[in-house]
């Protein structure tokens, strides 16, 4: 029989949260999984820096120009280097990726939010791991879609 399967978004404001890595190793304990790691509070203060508009839409942050998605992406796959080392030394086995597609050559930045729903047909089971304080909009956000746990730390 196949092993299950787990995708956890992990926002960018959680990546060194002990609790976080003790509910990683808890769940790819039951389950292949996947980890999809975020970065918008990092990503905003970086264009805030280059003096880049900061825009949302109804998918997420809105970029103008090529530079713009390269800095995300370069943010996040920062990310996803710490995060994916510091689990392996943990003892932690996971594949980890970032929400970014690149459709015949062209980038396309997902919002982790909507990137877990792209993948919802696929997994067994769904995590978004979020602030405290960002737990009850998620909570609201996901509530029809049973295969998604949302986790506040």
């Amino acid at each position: 029989m196949a092993r299950k399967t787990a995708l956890i978004k992990i926002s960018g404001d959680l990546l060194s949260k002990k609790e976080v890595i003790d509910k990683v190793r808890e769940i790819s304990q039951k389950y292949f999984t996947v980890i999809t790691v975020g970065g918008g509070t990092q990503i905003s203060e970086a264009f805030q820096q280059k003096g880049f508009a900061i825009k949302f839409g109804p998918l997420g942050r809105e970029t103008d120009s090529l530079e713009e998605k390269q800095l995300a992406r370069d943010i996040l796959e920062k990310n996803q280097m710490e995060i994916q080392d510091f689990l392996a030394g943990e003892g932690i086995a996971v594949t980890v990726i970032i929400p970014f597609v690149d459709i015949a050559s062209v980038l396309c930045p997902i919002n982790g939010d909507v990137f877990v729903m792209a993948a919802y047909l696929g997994f067994d089971k769904l995590y978004i791991f979020t602030l405290k304080d960002r737990e009850k909009n998620k909570r609201a956000e996901f509530e029809k879609y049973s295969k998604v746990e949302i986790v506040g730390f």
